[in-house]
């Protein structure tokens, strides 16, 4: 098992933030979806936020990791943001996954689904605590387990599951310490996730953007 480290987010000055998102957000662009071109391929200003949001809260070690994930990627031909959508749909669409993805895209060891089923319990355990305090906050976000989704609405739990089967062996091995770190200081990832959304939109923090997000309501 990974060793439990002391987290030390990525700076916000650090520039291969930038560099990752811009990595991500190339692929994005060439990322196919039945019935045409997505609207939110579009929005570069809501997909730097979101994904700023996360990998702030990542170690410098993961977020060096990813963007060699993403740098092999083009290198080789492959679109790891692709290839996340694409996992999704073992759950979304079991029939067309299995028949017309899941052939061409890598497989996972039995030991690398074990690691990563223990994360993403620990991250919706974290999603569910987060929604509770937060409600508001909660009702606006992903329903939360793959057992809710249906082929028009992708669970957290679903989504997590297919990016960290696009991640590196090397790459999930930091997220791994960065999960097992979080919990082993009481921490919370979804909170930190998306108190750095809401800071990003111009809150002062979650309590503030709770109050205007039940007043919206």
């Amino acid at each position: 098992m990974p060793q439990e480290l002391p987290m030390v987010p990525v700076r916000t000055d650090d520039p291969l933030l930038e560099t990752v998102i811009r990595l991500e957000w190339d692929q994005f662009q060439h990322t196919d979806n039945e019935g045409g071109r997505a609207a939110c391929q579009g929005n570069w200003p809501m997909f730097h936020e979101m994904r700023l949001s996360q990998f702030l809260t990542w170690t410098p070690a993961l977020l060096a990791s990813y963007e060699n994930d993403l740098r092999q990627a083009d290198r080789t031909g492959r679109n790891l943001v692709t290839e996340k959508y694409a996992r999704m749909m073992a759950s979304t669409a079991p029939d067309i996954y299995r028949e017309r993805i899941e052939p061409y895209i890598p497989r996972l060891s039995e030991d690398r689904i074990a690691r990563q089923e223990r994360v993403i319990a620990r991250q919706v355990a974290w999603a569910r605590v987060f929604a509770e305090r937060w409600p508001a906050l909660g009702g606006a976000m992903r329903v939360l387990t793959t057992a809710q989704d249906t082929p028009e609405q992708t669970s957290f739990e679903t989504y997590l599951r297919g990016e960290l089967g696009t991640y590196s062996d090397a790459t999930f091995v930091e997220y791994e310490r960065l999960v097992d770190a979080i919990a082993a200081q009481g921490g919370n990832l979804t909170e930190q996730t998306v108190r750095n959304t809401v800071r990003l939109a111009g809150y002062a923090g979650l309590d503030e953007a709770q109050a205007a997000q039940r007043t919206q309501a």
